[in-house]
């Protein structure tokens, strides 16, 4: 259990303060995470990494010469949030471009994709890759579906080595994608980790077991087999990797036996032990083994093993040293780069908007009914926390309660600022979708960010919304949705509520229904199409791998969803019982 915090909201805060206190010497903090302490050289492409928290010496813990140019760090098991990648990739680029990197999640490739567009825009030349090692959440001719787990170490060490080597940015991806198509990895799980905070694991276990095909998120593993004995664990992990072996002549690899957190690193070479002679019994060379804590998740028990398949490239970046905080190789300077950074480098420098411009009396008065409804939604969904992270949990990495409530917090906050300069409910919107997709992360965060910034954009700042404008709104927010998220209902996400909704209220408003109360009729709609994604298998997502496990409960997304718009519909009414008819909105 994960026992030594102060507040567990702020436990990655607090981590990264000391983290960067304890090697100042060779990273400086920035917003969204961690850089060199010392600036890119001239010719350099800048390679950074990252993800959520939790996996520590991944990813602030592999800053340094050698290996990456800065990380992105986000809460507990969480994407960070397209400006906090944004902003990190800004500090660590020179001149010669940037290589964000990180494992194959939904919210990451998200959230760092629309990093890539926004630093695209300004001149940046980046690039976006993600991992995907995990042989047990999809099936060979579906690799690409694959988790990124402890393999994220071999890819990002081979790309930030060839980085260092010189490469441009289009050999630098090149070495990057060619690592994680000679690499695989299959992991196990003894016990769950637990949250700080949490009084119990994201899931159990059984005993005499072992979950088989974990994830690095708390996700638990796709099938329980028995505990075996250190050699019989050797001969699963070293079989589940080789039987997905890519198509190589090569016999020499590079191999990891990652500790997920609670096990010993004395077990570990218990099992790698009879690793290493299975894999010499078998033909292979292993060049330079990692047996340790690399990739980790929080406190959970449990092992992987890592291969990467070698050609001459790849073994001479797998070689090269590195010098940093938790992972050091070979001899070279921590100091190879440029001058010492200054440590507030990395702002994304946002003006501030003159907000109340654009807005007449009656747009600033739907602007104080749209804070309202924010704050009684955080205030909702902080209620909910433990409940949404417990179904979360069943298939999942349990940290949809926590997400939910810090990007809500964050649009409350924004909403607050935006109804003081005298913004109207476009605007009041607009900016609390903005700062629920920064602070939340992960994909409910971009989500949410992107359906308070449709449903803004289409209100407007002036006058009051009429029953066809706010049936647009929620219309282009579903719309924005699909685009981004590559979702579609059926799948088990917030979509399966969205849509009922959306079409609901349409027809009732085409029908003449006054539009609070079309509202409220059509979230009691949201609140049963939520329920009813228990009998859904996910198709798309961490829960995906872990699908039959899914049936029998919610998804958390849709069921978040429909208490956000019920608490809506709530607010609404009360502002309409309680106001004059000529200030009603």
């Amino acid at each position: 259990m994960t026992k030594l915090y102060n507040d567990p909201a702020r436990f990655t805060e607090d981590m990264l303060a000391g983290f960067l206190d304890a090697n100042a010497e060779q990273v400086v903090g920035v917003p969204g995470g961690v850089v060199r302490a010392t600036t890119t050289r001239p010719g350099k492409v800048a390679v950074v990494v990252g993800g959520g928290s939790g996996h520590y010496p991944a990813f602030c813990g592999v800053v340094g010469a050698g290996f990456a140019d800065g990380a992105v760090v986000g809460n507990i098991f969480t994407s960070p949030s397209a400006d906090e990648a944004a902003a990190v990739a800004r500090a660590a680029h020179g001149d010669a471009g940037v290589l964000l990197t990180t494992g194959n999640y939904a919210g990451d490739v998200m959230n760092f994709g629309l990093a890539v567009a926004e630093l695209r825009a300004e001149g940046v030349d980046a690039h976006y890759f993600a991992v995907t090692d995990d042989v047990a959440s999809a099936p060979a001719g579906s690799e690409e579906k694959r988790r990124g787990i402890a393999g994220d170490f071999t890819v990002f060490k081979c790309a930030a080595a060839a980085a260092e080597d010189g490469l441009d940015i289009t050999g630098v991806v090149r070495v990057a994608e060619a690592a994680n198509a000679a690499t695989r990895t299959l992991g196990v799980a003894f016990g769950g980790c637990t949250m700080p905070g949490a009084d119990h694991p994201l899931f159990t276990v059984p005993e005499g077991t072992m979950g088989v095909g974990l994830g690095i998120h708390g996700e638990p593993g796709v099938s329980d087999e028995p505990l075996p004995r250190a050699d019989e664990l050797a001969a699963t992990l070293v079989d589940g990797v080789l039987e997905h072996a890519p198509q190589t002549s090569s016999t020499r690899v590079a191999v990891i036996l990652n500790g997920l957190g609670r096990t010993k690193y004395e077990e570990l070479f218990v099992v790698w032990s009879t690793v290493a002679g299975l894999l010499r019994d078998r033909g292979f060379t292993i060049v330079e083994p990692e047996v340790g804590e690399l990739v980790t998740s929080l406190d959970m028990a449990g092992c992987s093993l890592t291969v990467m398949w070698l050609d001459d490239e790849l073994e001479k970046y797998w070689r090269a040293p590195a010098d940093t905080p938790a992972y050091r190789k070979g001899a070279l300077s921590r100091t190879a780069g440029g001058e010492r950074r200054a440590v507030d480098e990395g702002m994304s420098g946002q003006r501030p908007e003159d907000l109340a411009a654009s807005a007449d009396d009656d747009g600033r008065a739907g602007g104080i009914v749209a804070a309202r409804a924010l704050t009684a939604m955080a205030e909702v969904l902080l209620a909910a926390e433990d409940e949404l992270g417990r179904i979360d949990a069943v298939a999942g990495d349990g940290d949809h309660g926590r997400g939910m409530v810090k990007g809500s917090a964050a649009a409350v906050a924004a909403a607050d600022l935006a109804v003081a300069a005298g913004a109207g409910q476009g605007s009041v919107l607009s900016e609390a979708g903005k700062a629920w997709a920064a602070r939340a992360g992960g994909t409910s965060g971009v989500l949410w960010g992107a359906l308070l910034g449709a449903l803004g954009t289409r209100l407007g700042d002036t006058g009051r919304p009429d029953p066809d404008a706010v049936a647009g709104g929620l219309r282009d927010g579903y719309d924005a949705l699909i685009a981004l998220g590559g979702a579609a209902p059926g799948d088990k996400t917030m979509l399966d509520s969205l849509l009922p909704f959306v079409e609901d209220f349409e027809q009732r408003v085409a029908d003449g229904q006054e539009w609070r109360a079309a509202w409220r009729s059509s979230s009691d709609v949201a609140a049963e199409a939520a329920e009813a994604t228990a009998r859904l298998r996910p198709r798309i997502g961490r829960a995906r791998p872990l699908a039959e496990r899914s049936v029998g409960t919610p998804d958390a997304g849709a069921t978040s969803l429909a208490m956000c718009l019920k608490t809506v519909a709530d607010t609404i009414a009360g502002v309409a019982e309680n106001t004059s008819p000529e200030g009603m909105r």
